[in-house]
């Protein structure tokens, strides 16, 4: 399984999904994520034998559409776990940081670096959980010059353990940030991202996660 959930892999499951009923072919992801075209063809085959796309698998009318959405999905949260992320512990006596990293991040003009998961992005769409830890994934290409300047400009201290601000080197680095949306004032990754996050997290992870999909499904939201 996790050929179709390395990170390249996923940016096609993730197009796949935002348009479930979309008949792909493999040079649009060539065309429109610049995916190769031999690699897109071995996920799609992959996906295809798992049992997840459906279609014409060859010929001139060839092409991919994705079924047992919802079974996919599941596939993938129980593959992925968010510790499969370089994260980083710090500490912060600000009781208000999340408000202050908003801030710094508006200031600089750095809204496209960075993105809120796990308790601290969902709540900003559900309230379920009173954590006030804040978890932020950062962009990994200039990930420690930006993670730097933030300790220093809020005065995080570094921990081996236990901590309130966790910065996030995404294991997705291609695909983290794809679909992401802005609640409140903050940038928060997908819904879908939100889900894999919390789905494994120790921390009332999986009980967010299904309360999560319980809220988008009452207010008929894409759950991408």
């Amino acid at each position: 399984m996790k050929s179709i959930f390395s990170d390249k892999a996923t940016v096609i499951i993730r197009a796949m999904l935002s348009q479930p009923d979309r008949k792909w072919v493999v040079r649009d992801f060539e065309n429109e994520f610049n995916i190769g075209r031999s690699r897109a063809a071995d996920v799609l085959s992959t996906l295809r034998k798992k049992g997840f796309v459906g279609g014409i698998p060859s010929g001139r009318l060839a092409y991919n559409v994705l079924v047992n959405r919802e079974e996919l999905i599941e596939e993938w949260a129980k593959f992925y776990s968010f510790d499969l992320n370089d994260i980083y512990l710090y500490y912060s006596s600000d009781r208000n940081i999340l408000e202050s990293l908003r801030k710094y991040f508006k200031r600089r003009g750095l809204s496209d670096k960075y993105a809120l998961t796990l308790h601290s992005g969902a709540n900003l769409i559900t309230d379920y959980v009173n954590i006030h830890s804040v978890y932020c994934y950062l962009s990994p290409e200039n990930f420690d010059k930006l993670s730097l300047e933030i300790r220093q400009e809020l005065d995080l201290k570094e921990l081996k353990r236990g901590g309130n601000v966790f910065l996030v080197k995404p294991y997705y680095k291609r695909s983290v940030f794809l679909n992401k949306q802005k609640m409140k004032g903050c940038y928060i990754v997908s819904n879908l991202q939100l889900y894999l996050d919390l789905y494994n997290f120790p921390q009332r992870g999986k009980e967010h996660a299904r309360y999560l999909l319980k809220i988008l499904r009452e207010e008929r939201k894409d759950f991408i």
